[in-house]
């Protein structure tokens, strides 16, 4: 105790006798504070505690943090020291766990955490197969949702539609659950089921709906064959050209901005040229997006070369402005767009910008509403975030909000339209591409 005696002296001889006899509480507390400084300092030499902290860079801001990591590793030692399976934790998953629910702090369902097994699995997704139901989806509102099902998929075949909210899997609910994580439950091994709980705007109760997953394969375009008018009745055919009023109209249905596209694309463009093609019904519906290069791509078919498309609204800096690069072989063509709510990401960029540059008219209902520039940024350990880094601006100025694009004219296909097989949103694209066709050639330009 000589550290003490020694902090009593140099006390003793500092202070005046008045203050030394007055002051005896105040002592009796240094010398607590003392006894406890020392058991607390002998405790610490004898178990020491070493954290070490790795690979911390990006700080070249200068930048402080205002808050205190302390909480952060006070939380790890709990749970490896005291937590019941503490023994058995896995430190790579809890630092996974970690970064998951920083992400998740920024209530932006388009930024995502991937661990280096999920990466493959998002590449699968934009390149063109996997395993799986074949449907995209999305999280809107905090719910789970259907962005679109895809053609020719078993999703498609359950009835599955763009806009249905997925409450559970295989009895598990999926409220809070985040796109990856949801992605992960749905798929599994090819002839398999998996069972969904379905709520559709429709109906008064959730549906069970089971589903044999696949190993699908993302389509990217088909040549519309729906019908032709023979003595004023319509009927069903499997022609690539839709005969109305003595004029064809090409029917272009994209079901994908996936790389296949631009190559698809030119394909049906010289098909719908060299059959002397009067107009195109460019087919959007449940077309969940992809490549934003796809969009710009196949938007230069529509538009004179250096048109914008769209422009990305960053934090900070310059902003990115996205120009058509095509040949504008179909710029003078007639057409109309067939959108819904199934229609995402480069699906609404692309008939935004139609819509803006040239006053292509939309026609179906609200789209999806994914406004937002989602970069994949690679971490060291080859994990990634899909980071949301900016805003999709379209020519006219306006950004693409979560309540979607309108149309400019709004058609329903009600259920009595899905038993009668009729497709009301085409048939009024047919009408109004007519329309179009009569009028003189005319090209609105925004610039």
């Amino acid at each position: 105790m000589s550290y003490i005696r020694k902090i009593f002296h140099d006390f003793k001889h500092r202070v005046s006798k008045p203050l030394l006899i007055g002051g005896v509480s105040f002592l009796t507390a240094i010398l607590v504070i003392s006894s406890s400084f020392f058991i607390g300092y002998e405790i610490g030499r004898f178990h020491p505690k070493t954290v070490v902290v790795e690979n911390i860079t990006n700080l070249e801001k200068g930048e402080k943090i205002e808050t205190d990591f302390g909480i952060f590793w006070e939380s790890w030692d709990m749970i490896k020291n005291e937590y019941l399976k503490g023994d058995k934790t896995v430190d790579k998953d809890m630092v996974y766990g970690a970064i998951t629910g920083l992400v998740n702090s920024l209530g932006d369902p388009n930024t995502i955490f991937f661990p280096p097994e999920d990466s493959k699995k998002f590449e699968e997704d934009v390149n063109g197969s996997f395993g799986g139901i074949g449907a995209e989806i999305g999280v809107k509102n905090n719910i789970l949702v259907v962005i679109a099902p895809m053609k020719g998929t078993p999703a498609e075949r359950a009835d599955l539609r763009a806009g249905d909210k997925i409450l559970a899997v295989d009895d598990k609910s999926t409220a809070g659950l985040d796109v990856n994580s949801a992605v992960k439950k749905i798929r599994g091994e090819v002839g398999t089921e998996v069972k969904l709980h379905i709520l559709r705007e429709s109906w008064d109760n959730p549906k069970e709906i089971k589903i044999i997953r696949e190993t699908i394969e993302i389509p990217t375009l088909e040549i519309g064959s729906i019908s032709k008018e023979t003595d004023g009745i319509v009927k069903e055919e499997t022609k690539n050209i839709i005969e109305r009023d003595g004029k064809k109209l090409i029917q272009i249905k994209l079901f994908s901005f996936n790389q296949n596209a631009p190559v698809a694309f030119y394909k049906a463009a010289l098909m719908t040229i060299f059959n002397g093609g009067d107009g195109i019904i460019l087919d959007l519906r449940n077309n969940p997006g992809g490549y934003l290069e796809v969009a710009t791509n196949l938007a230069g078919w529509f538009l004179e070369k250096g048109t914008v498309v769209v422009k990305e609204k960053f934090r900070s800096g310059p902003e990115a402005v996205f120009k058509a690069e095509g040949n504008g072989a179909l710029k003078d063509m007639p057409l109309v767009i067939l959108v819904n709510k199934g229609s995402a990401s480069a699906s609404e960029i692309l008939a935004g910008a139609l819509r803006a540059q040239r006053g292509i008219k939309l026609i179906g209902t609200n789209t999806y509403g994914k406004g937002t520039v989602q970069e994949m940024k690679p971490l060291s350990d080859n994990s990634k975030i899909k980071l949301t880094i900016a805003n999709w601006e379209l020519p006219d100025g306006s950004i693409i909000t979560e309540d979607g694009i309108k149309p400019d004219i709004k058609v329903e296909i009600t259920e009595k339209d899905i038993e009668a097989k009729q497709d009301t949103q085409l048939e009024k694209a047919i009408e109004v591409l007519l329309d179009e066709i009569k009028k003189p050639n005319s090209v609105v330009q925004v610039q």
